[in-house]
């Protein structure tokens, strides 16, 4: 497959052109280790195309990642999946649509609806294994859909941060149904589309959808698509990018994502076979001693207080044993392989694994449960995010306004987000988290 951004970025390199443009490094790095990088990152020059205006190399690689995921528009990101949530919420804006959404949300879609004053309208899930993730029950979904007053969408985070997909296929279905548009978080899914069976948002119904490639595919951190199935929205992509997006995106990133369509035509099939081969083994290999939570296969998800350990206990062996985790906390452990890990990674992960549970302090296994009612609304997300605030320990929080949410990156449900009332229920799970302040509408400055 051609890579039109790449072979740009390279011919120019090699070409020994006088830069008399940005950026500032000439294409020349102080660090010989990095310089290979440098050479290759440029702006906007003739022939380089632009990306929210983009009818050149950029609208070509773009067009092939089309092609791979079969889509109506595919259009890059360099901003992450947050340029794409927000560019998705932004859409929705501009069609007066509500926004219905389940509650395990990435801080991304809450600092979205603070810039667009969005108010969107939950749906609680049942809780399992903490607040990472959830059940949701599709009737709940129907009858939102069914009481809106206005158009509506639906907003899911599927795989959620444990690796757990929900029924798009069933939801895009519902949403349809009563005109609604379904939107996918899928940062953690890129590579769903080219499982033995695709279970890639849009190939199950969805009207748009992100992916992080950077997550999942051989890409620079901040690279990731926004897809779109809907042929009224694909020529709108770019504009509602633009909005939030840098006007000078990564070069580095972009060609990065060029190189992906190449992995994934020629090689990303291979990957992934010999990958899931691995994962069954190591699982299989640990079936008496550790319960692994549901999950796509590439998330490696131990539900740790089940199995009778301390999930940031077993993180912290494998540390010492020179394995590094994705996520830990007292109840799960996530390991995230992807179809370019090593093979013998996991040999290495097998033994690094085996040492921390053997090592580690047994306890009697936990089934957790956490219930938690929607907390009170006290005003708007955008009022609440955008008033002054304070920082105070969560002991004193009680009855206070949240401002800001104050959470790690992963995509969870939000304890309290801005503008809901933080109850004592809310400051046990701040506590179970580790999270020790908050921060809070400042009553002191009016």
């Amino acid at each position: 497959m051609e890579t039109p951004i790449y072979d740009f970025l390279k011919n120019y390199a090699d070409s020994g052109t006088v830069r008399s443009h940005m950026p500032g490094h000439k294409g020349r790095s102080v660090s010989g280790t990095l310089a290979p990088a440098f050479s290759l990152d440029i702006t906007e020059i003739a022939g380089a195309d632009s990306l929210f205006e983009a009818d050149g190399i950029i609208a070509q690689s773009e067009k092939n990642m089309s092609r791979l995921y079969c889509t109506e528009q595919t259009v890059y990101s360099a901003g992450g999946s947050t340029l794409c949530i927000q560019a998705m919420l932004a859409l929705m804006k501009q069609d007066g649509r509500q926004v219905i959404a389940f509650r395990n949300v990435h801080r991304a879609f809450l600092n979205a609806c603070a810039l667009l004053d969005i108010e969107p309208v939950w749906i609680m899930p049942d809780y399992s294994s903490g607040i990472l993730s959830g059940n949701f029950d599709i009737a709940v979904v129907e009858r939102m859909l069914k009481k809106s007053r206005k158009k509506a969408c639906l907003y899911v985070t599927s795989p959620d941060y444990t690796g757990k997909t929900a029924d798009i296929s069933s939801l895009s279905e519902l949403c349809h149904k009563y005109d609604a548009k379904l939107l996918v978080d899928n940062a953690h899914g890129a590579h769903l589309a080219f499982l033995s069976e695709n279970i890639h948002p849009i190939h199950l119904g969805a009207d748009l959808c992100c992916d992080s490639a950077h997550k999942m595919l051989p890409a620079l951190t901040g690279a990731a698509m926004l897809h779109t199935s809907d042929k009224d929205y694909a020529d709108r992509l770019k504009q509602a990018m633009s909005f939030f997006g840098s006007t000078s995106p990564s070069y580095l990133i972009m060609a990065s994502l060029d190189l992906c369509n190449k992995y994934i035509r020629e090689s990303i099939s291979g990957g992934i076979a010999e990958n899931l081969r691995h994962i069954e083994r190591l699982k299989a290999h640990f079936a008496d001693r550790l319960i692994f939570a549901e999950s796509e296969p590439f998330h490696i998800t131990v539900n740790c207080a089940e199995s009778g350990f301390d999930g940031n206990e077993l993180a912290q062996l494998l540390r010492d044993s020179g394995a590094e985790c994705e996520y830990s906390d007292s109840s799960l452990l996530i390991l995230l392989m992807s179809p370019m890990s090593d093979m013998k990674d996991y040999a290495k992960l097998t033994e690094a694994l085996d040492k921390a549970v053997s090592a580690a302090e047994k306890h009697s296994p936990v089934t957790e449960k956490i219930t938690l009612a929607l907390p009170k609304k006290a005003m708007s997300i955008r009022k609440a995010a955008f008033s002054p605030s304070e920082e105070i320990p969560i002991e004193e929080a009680e009855g206070r306004i949240c401002a800001s949410v104050k959470v790690p990156c992963p995509p969870a449900i939000p304890i309290a987000a801005s503008g809901e009332v933080i109850d004592r229920s809310c400051i046990e799970l701040f506590r179970r988290y580790n999270i020790p302040t908050v921060l809070v509408i400042n009553t002191n400055n009016g």
